[in-house]
């Protein structure tokens, strides 16, 4: 029999538990939404398929005991076919308080983001968010570790482990940020206290415009409109004088526009 990393290769039937964790899909992929289907993809794109594919059996019998997840790390227990359970760790890289700043200056921003957040969705968009602060928000690189002899990488009970993390995603696409550093209840704290509306302007003390609150164009972002002149007579048809007075008070109206004073003097 081939010789693995800790001992025999462990190729026996798994000693079957009551209460361990099953995999709610029963055949096919495992994950329904799409920031789990993405954690799915990036390990089906680097880890064997066959032992993937005995992984999924072992998380659809139940053999995952537990799994817990902090901030970088997911530990486990899966039982196998030796008697103790074999104990998995999962590292990734969890982000520091600059970088989480950072992450929420860049969600508050955004108030699509922020609302969908604050409304437990998790928008498609929030992976590009994290690229453009040149940030993973799906780990690139797993550091994992099994304490059963397989000498295959990963083995059928970190696979089995990685399928049902999937599954929790599902669930509760916040796990995805926890696991980087920020819990749901410390993120949307954040969030809910940024009390910033997109609608809002900036209010500037009158004592700090008196320079020039009172010059012409003073919105800067509008252009100054200039009226075009009225006609000479627009007056007079609005507000006609009586018939009897016509002659009399035509010039006193007319001398209301200093640009026709020279005409009423003239006339």
């Amino acid at each position: 029999m081939p010789v693995g990393k800790g001992g025999w290769f462990d190729g026996g039937a798994p000693i079957r538990v009551e209460g361990g964790i099953r995999a709610r899909s029963r055949r096919g992929s495992i994950g329904s939404t799409w920031w789990s289907r993405r954690f799915i993809d990036l390990l089906e794109r680097v880890c064997d398929k066959g032992r993937l594919a005995r992984g999924r059996a072992y998380a659809r019998q139940g053999q995952v005991l537990s799994i817990d997840l902090s901030a970088g790390l997911v530990e486990a227990s899966v039982q196998g076919s030796r008697p103790r359970p074999y104990e998995v760790t999962i590292r990734i890289e969890a982000y520091g308080e600059a970088r989480w700043s950072a992450v929420e200056e860049a969600i508050a921003a955004q108030a699509v983001y922020r609302a969908k957040l604050l409304a437990g969705e998790m928008p498609t968009e929030i992976e590009e968010l994290f690229t453009a602060l040149g940030l993973d928000l799906f780990p690139r690189d797993l550091d994992m570790d099994c304490s059963c002899p397989d000498w295959g990488f990963p083995c059928k009970h970190l696979s089995a482990v990685l399928y049902l993390l999937a599954e929790s995603f599902d669930d509760d696409p916040f796990l995805v940020l926890a696991w980087r550093g920020r819990t749901r209840a410390e993120l949307l704290g954040s969030l809910a206290d940024d009390r910033r509306d997109p609608l809002r302007v900036e209010d500037v003390p009158f004592a700090d415009r008196l320079a020039d609150f009172y010059a012409p164009g003073a919105t800067a972002h509008r252009p100054e409109r200039r009226a075009s002149p009225a006609a000479p007579d627009l007056l007079l048809r609005v507000f006609p004088p009586p018939s009897d007075l016509s002659r009399r008070l035509t010039p006193a109206y007319l001398r209301l526009d200093p640009r026709l004073d020279n005409d009423v003097s003239s006339s």
